[in-house]
C-alpha cells in the first residue's frame, strides 16, 4: 500500500506500508506503555518488508553472496504507546549513496495517524565473503528512484 508523504516527509516522497501491530499487555513496562525493546522489533520487522519493496529476495542474495548490513539507526520517541493500541508502521528510502541507502520508518496510531516513534537509519549493501560494502547495482538504483522518489 502507497501512502502519500506526511506533512514532515519531503515533498513527492512515498511511503509504504510496512507493517501492522496490536500493542498486547504482555509487550508493554511496569507504567503500561510499550517497553523500548519492543519498538526494536517493531522497525527490525519493518525494515525486511521495506526491504521487499525494491531489493532481490534473501534468498536470492546469498546465492549470489550478496546481502545488507545495518550500519546506524537511531530512534526518537513522540508519544507513549498504551496497551491495546492499533499501530501502522510505514518506511521509505530517503536516499541512495554509492553502498548504502538512508531509510526512515515511522510508528503511528492505525486510526488516526498520531506518530510514535521514527527509526531512520544507515544500511549498505554487502559482499558476504569479502565482508565488505559494494556498490548497489543499476537495477535495484532504478526501482528506488521509481518507488520512492529518491535520488543518489
Amino acid at each position: 500500500m502507497v501512502e502519500a508523504a506526511s506533512d514532515t516527509a519531503e515533498a513527492g516522497q512515498a511511503s509504504a506500508e510496512v507493517g501492522l501491530a496490536v500493542v498486547h499487555p504482555w509487550l508493554c513496562d511496569a507504567m503500561g506503555h510499550l517497553a523500548t525493546r519492543h519498538y526494536a522489533v517493531l522497525f527490525e520487522d519493518a525494515s525486511y518488508q521495506l526491504m521487499a519493496e525494491f531489493a532481490p529476495a534473501p534468498e536470492e542474495d546469498a546465492a549470489a553472496g550478496l546481502g545488507w548490513a545495518d550500519v546506524r539507526q537511531e530512534i526518537a520517541y513522540h508519544a507513549e504507546i498504551s496497551s491495546g493500541a492499533l499501530l501502522r508502521v510505514t518506511g521509505r528510502v530517503l536516499r541512495i549513496g554509492r553502498s548504502s541507502i538512508d531509510t526512515e520508518l515511522r510508528i503511528a496510531a492505525r486510526r488516526d495517524g498520531r506518530l510514535h516513534a521514527t527509526m531512520t537509519g544507515k544500511t549498505v549493501r554487502f559482499d558476504l565473503a569479502a565482508r565488505k560494502a559494494v556498490p548497489i547495482d543499476d537495477a535495484i538504483r532504478a526501482t528506488l528512484a521509481a518507488r520512492f522518489a529518491c535520488e543518489g
